[in-house]
């Protein structure tokens, strides 16, 4: 049966055609760029929209950090099935990674983004080892075991580098290119649309790191990744090296982890150690599943929602201490009823949507 239907002055519209579009990476580099470009605008600055949301400037930069930290996560989570609440030394040890380079070298941006990223997939390299040998449960407490023991050796023994409590307030961050401030406006419309510098190199930051997860996920190691979640055993039997894929997507992960967290430290200019602290992992898993395991943007969704409803709520004398409560009712609503996320939500809609549309395959 055709699923064409005319749309008006003779033009078709195929949800077949649609479905390839979509699934290509030129549309998806599209859709994140459309994304990431109009957001701070709809969230902070659009008429009505913004004033619906209670829009933030700092806190739309937040929300896009958390959400490349969520599509990192996600690619170790939902394609492989490994579940880490130690994402958090990543995240954190890119931080410091920024911030030591710009105390104790120079604090160009990219430097600092680039010294956090290293660090991180580097630390990961070396614990993977360790952590790939276990599996399920205990992969997820030895991967926290990891994250706090970081923490407590940041907080104590090692507090003449981190600072300890107090954190690392000394960095400078030295200007972009030509001497521009990352705090400085975009010229013309770029600065209507997206406020300053910080926030386009978040926002490129985001599109790259979507399109690589995109290509990862189509890719032959993406078919991989799959049938380990699917089937470990299976795939050990039929000769495939488990242990390989694993490391690959544990690394691609903790890189994606370690990029965020240096996006953050560029961004504040400062690291603390909570950044090493269980509940930033705690936080990832939430805005993962809550958004949609498997899923491309659907971790997105999952951290505009997270970090909306605690920086909108949290001003509400009302609610504002009683905001993870209310959230932990909504995460378990969501869940349960849509056991996708909300990119299965939209899905579900999308779906109704072709029925109506003529589409019955």
């Amino acid at each position: 049966m055709s699923t064409d239907f005319d749309v008006g002055d003779g033009t078709t519209f195929s949800w077949e055609r649609w479905d390839r579009l979509k699934e290509s990476e030129l549309f998806v580099l599209a859709a994140a760029t459309g994304f990431v470009v109009l957001f701070p605008w709809l969230f902070v600055r659009a008429p009505v929209v913004s004033d619906l949301l209670l829009g933030y400037g700092t806190l739309a930069k937040s929300i896009i950090i958390w959400s490349i930290f969520a599509v990192g996560f996600n690619l170790l989570l939902g394609e492989t099935g490994l579940l880490s609440f130690g994402h958090a030394a990543f995240w954190g040890l890119a931080g410091y990674g920024a911030g030591w380079v710009a105390i104790y070298s120079y604090g160009h941006p990219l430097l600092m983004i680039l010294a956090g990223v290293v660090l991180a997939a580097a630390f990961a390299a070396v614990v993977a080892p360790v952590l790939l040998r276990l599996h399920t449960v205990y992969f997820a407490i030895v991967s926290l075991a990891f994250a706090q023991t970081l923490f407590w050796l940041s907080r104590e023994p090692f507090n003449q580098w981190t600072g300890g409590e107090n954190g690392l307030t000394r960095m400078e961050v030295e200007p972009l290119f030509g001497g521009v401030s990352v705090s400085e406006p975009l010229p013309g419309v770029l600065g209507t649309l997206m406020g300053s510098w910080m926030y386009l190199l978040i926002a490129v930051s985001f599109v790259l790191t979507i399109v690589a997860v995109h290509r990862i996920k189509k890719s032959p190691y993406g078919l991989m990744f799959k049938a380990i979640r699917e089937n470990e055993t299976r795939s050990t039997f039929i000769g495939m090296n488990v242990w390989r894929y694993k490391f690959a997507a544990f690394v691609m992960s903790a890189t994606v982890a370690g990029l965020a967290g240096a996006l953050l430290t560029v961004d504040t200019a400062f690291v603390g150690i909570r950044r090493l602290w269980w509940s930033a992992s705690g936080d990832v898993v939430v805005m993962t599943v809550i958004g949609g395991l498997r899923t491309l943007f659907g971790p997105v969704a999952g951290a505009f929602v997270y970090k909306w409803f605690g920086g909108v709520s949290d001003g509400i004398p009302q609610i504002g201490q009683f905001w993870l409560m209310t959230l932990a009712v909504v995460f378990a609503a969501i869940v349960w009823r849509y056991p996708d996320g909300i990119w299965g939500l939209f899905t579900r809609i999308g779906g109704l949507l072709r029925s109506l549309g003529g589409d019955r395959t």
